[in-house]
């Protein structure tokens, strides 16, 4: 399915000093048909409420997507996000949040990614959709 072949350490570090450093988001596996990435639920990531920020969950969600779809394209193109939803199902008060994207439809000019963020008791937090612009 990956067309582009970067380890964990490459993905990274094509993210210093971006808002995926900023927050903390680190990529944590990649497998035949999915790709993993965490975020801290701490000072960074949370609403005054002390609950993870509904906005901090739609970017670790975009984040996976994206990089995800990047995965998947050729070396001549470029993809950019055109809409993305999230549904926050539960809230997260600390810990580490995880985030997997598979994707749904990888088509020759838009794709659109599944994202499933979990707590650390496995539980379910934040579901999102993520479509994509391949140019």
């Amino acid at each position: 399915m990956w067309k582009k072949q970067l380890t964990l350490e490459e993905m990274q570090a094509a993210c210093a000093s971006t808002l995926i450093q900023r927050l903390g988001i680190e990529f944590t596996a990649i497998g035949e048909d999915f790709l993993e990435a965490r975020m801290p639920v701490d000072e960074r990531t949370i609403q005054p409420a002390g609950l993870l920020h509904g906005g901090a969950s739609a970017a670790l969600a975009e984040t996976l997507g994206g990089a995800g779809a990047y995965l998947c394209i050729e070396a001549e193109q470029s993809c950019v996000g055109l809409e993305i939803n999230a549904n926050h199902v539960r809230p997260a008060a600390g810990g580490w949040v995880t985030g997997r994207a598979t994707p749904l439809h990888r088509g020759r000019t838009t794709q659109v990614w599944n994202i499933m963020i979990r707590d650390e008791q496995n539980q379910l937090i934040c579901v999102s959709r993520l479509t994509v612009a391949v140019r």
